[in-house]
């Protein structure tokens, strides 16, 4: 199979040494939840176990090694990676769901596997690692062609108006305000992991995302952080409004001591009627939080992952990611599903306008009981016509849909979009987040032109 940023070597060259082989997918958050807690150990305690990541594809655009060595990157990963691509090592090992991760003693026999993220991963890693012919050394890891280092690093969030645009530059911790031809204006975080409130060079965010403007406030989905941030544009103040830095269940109710509070991977946020929408991926579900009372309550969604229409305490979601409101009605892109599902707020009834189900997807244009989408990961509203622009992530497309009965189209671009996770509609132009590319894309809606934007410091 293929490694894709180590050279290549068997797992009989590692006889002697405990292994940790993690089965996983990189569009699940779960499953990336589980690569992070690995890499971090791994990080923590050098020379005991060596971890392996065994990527086994569910989308036909994870075949593309490259799409899933990029994906792995954005969350900050470096772990040797085997390419899976035709389910090979799935079949020998028996694997039925993701994640995954054998646990191989140091005779190279299969010790215990860890299936989900129910398991206590420290304390079975700290066991593999005390086996008593523990002379052994583990080999180290040095990534073959790492990212470039450049002004942005996998992008992920956006917001803009009619003279700023706010982008969530993950990879480096921060949020920046830029002019509309990309010069930087101000940055809001130290660009180091952590955890900090304060002024806007002070604080520190965990790879942020989601963004979404209301007024002088900038809220931000602080993903890694597990928390709701905010940021007052008018002093630069960072603070945080609900979670604690560890993923977790949700707690509802007034929100005296945010610290208490646990989110799960809030991924995408959207504002109305002084209520703040979070599509929490890690629980598939969406969550309010009420600006004026400080309190959180489940929106909709019971915790399932699976698609089903319906009340909202009944309906499931796929891991939503992307969220937009208009009006009373969210629109919540479910990734996993590759579909469109809209919330109504007044009645809280879901219903899915694009999708067919957890593994029916594709790139299929026309009315939305035929349209297919592959993994869409963002979704903006123009304000000046009623239309929803989705970024279809795994066809690299940019989709568009008009409300009222429309019918899903995608938008002729000179080129394949990389990854594209984040967007942001502002006076006739979509902005577009190309987090494979390190990259902000500008596309005027009239023109059609599409043009790259430099982020300059």
């Amino acid at each position: 199979m293929q490694w894709l940023n180590s050279p290549s070597y068997t797992l009989r060259e590692h006889r002697g040494q405990p292994v940790a082989l993690a089965f996983v997918n990189v569009a699940s958050v779960w499953c990336m939840q589980r690569l992070t807690e690995l890499f971090r150990w791994r990080a923590r305690n050098p020379g005991q176990v060596q971890v392996v990541a065994v990527h086994v594809p569910r989308f036909d655009a994870e075949r593309d090694p490259q799409y899933v060595l990029k994906s792995i990157r954005s969350y900050g990963i470096s772990l040797p990676i085997i390419h899976d691509a035709d389910w090979r090592a799935w079949r020998q090992y028996g694997i039925q769901s993701w994640p995954t991760v054998l646990l191989i003693d140091e005779t190279g026999h299969e010790r215990e596997r860890l299936v989900g993220l129910t398991n206590d991963l420290e304390s079975r890693l700290v066991a593999l690692s005390e086996r008593p012919s523990s002379s052994y050394s583990v080999r180290s890891f040095r990534e073959n062609d790492p990212e470039p280092h450049v002004s942005l690093r996998f992008p992920a969030g956006l917001a803009a108006t009619g003279d700023r645009l706010y982008i969530a530059d993950s990879g480096h911790h921060r949020v920046l305000e830029c002019s509309l031809d990309g010069r930087v204006r101000r940055q809001f975080g130290l660009g180091l992991p952590d955890f900090i409130d304060g002024t806007l060079s002070g604080a520190a965010f965990n790879r942020p995302q989601g963004l979404v403007l209301e007024r002088d406030t900038l809220y931000v989905a602080d993903v890694d952080n597990h928390a709701l941030r905010r940021i007052d544009l008018m002093t630069g103040h960072v603070s945080t409004l609900c979670g604690n830095g560890r993923p977790g269940k949700i707690l509802e109710g007034h929100v005296v001591q945010p610290n208490e509070f646990s989110l799960h991977y809030p991924q995408d946020l959207a504002v109305a009627h002084n209520q703040l929408y979070i599509a929490m991926a890690g629980d598939n579900q969406v969550w309010r939080f009420d600006l004026g009372t400080n309190e959180l309550f489940r929106c909709a969604g019971n915790g399932a992952l699976d698609m089903e229409d319906g009340e909202a305490s009944k309906a499931s979601f796929a891991q939503p990611m992307g969220i937009v409101a208009v009006q009373h009605t969210l629109y919540v892109c479910d990734a996993l599903g590759s579909a469109l599902r809209s919330v109504q707020l007044q009645t809280r009834a879901v219903q899915t306008m694009i999708g067919s189900g957890l593994w029916k997807y594709g790139n299929q244009d026309g009315q939305r009981a035929n349209a297919l989408m592959q993994y869409p990961r963002a979704i903006s509203l123009s304000q000046e016509t009623p239309v929803l622009w989705i970024a279809d992530a795994g066809n690299g497309s940019l989709r568009s849909l008009r409300l009222g009965g429309g019918e899903l189209s995608t938008e002729s671009l000179p080129r394949t979009l990389n990854i594209p996770s984040a967007l942001a509609v502002a006076e006739g132009t979509v902005w577009i987040a190309e987090t494979g590319s390190h990259n902000i894309v500008r596309y005027d809606i009239a023109s059609s032109k599409m043009r790259d934007i430099p982020i300059e410091e």
